[in-house]
C-alpha cells in the first residue's frame, strides 16, 4: 500500500510511536519504537533495541499496528500490516546508519532543550541506549486516519 507524503512526514516527525502485537496469550502487547525510515511503497522500518517481547509476539503472529498522535495538531493515524524481525547481524548497515544519525539528532535536541532551561530526563537516555538487537519491518495494508472527522472537514 502507497503511503502518502503527508502521512509519511506525520510519522517521521514523532520522536517514537507506539507499537501493537499480539501475544501468544491473546492480548495485544504496546511498546514504543523508533522509526528509522518508511519508504512510499508502504514498508517501514523501525529499531527494537531490545529483542524481548516484540520480537517473540512477531515470531508467532505477524500482524502488528504502528500509532501516532500529535496532541498540537489534534490528529493521528494508525497502521495496520504484517512485519517481521531481522536479527542484529542482518541489518543492512545503511538502516544502522540512518538510526545512529536519529540518536545523535535525539540526543542533540535534548541538550538543546537542557540550555534553553527545559526540564526533562536529568540524564540523556538515548546516550546510553544499547545496540539493535533488532529490525522490524512492517509493510502497511491499511491506514486507519485516526482524526475526528468534524476536524477533517475543516482542513
Amino acid at each position: 500500500m502507497n503511503l502518502t507524503e503527508n502521512i509519511k512526514q506525520f510519522f517521521l516527525r514523532q520522536g517514537f510511536v507506539v507499537i501493537s502485537t499480539i501475544g501468544t496469550d491473546g492480548f495485544p502487547h504496546n511498546s514504543c519504537k523508533g522509526i528509522v525510515k518508511i519508504k512510499s511503497n508502504g514498508k517501514i522500518y523501525l529499531i527494537d533495541l531490545y529483542g524481548e517481547k516484540t520480537y517473540e509476539n512477531l515470531r508467532n503472529n505477524p500482524n502488528m499496528c504502528i500509532m501516532a498522535v500529535d496532541e498540537n495538531e489534534f490528529k493521528g493515524y494508525c497502521l495496520k500490516g504484517k512485519a517481521k524481525e531481522v536479527s542484529e547481524d542482518e541489518i543492512d548497515p545503511e538502516i544502522l546508519d540512518d538510526w545512529k544519525e536519529k540518536l545523535h539528532g535525539r540526543i542533540t535536541d535534548r541538550i538543546i532543550n537542557s540550555v534553553r532551561g527545559k526540564k526533562g530526563h536529568p540524564s540523556h537516555p538515548e546516550a546510553s541506549m544499547p545496540q539493535p538487537k533488532h529490525l522490524i519491518i512492517m509493510e502497511v495494508s491499511e491506514i486507519i486516519d485516526l482524526t475526528p472527522d468534524h476536524i477533517k472537514n475543516t482542513d
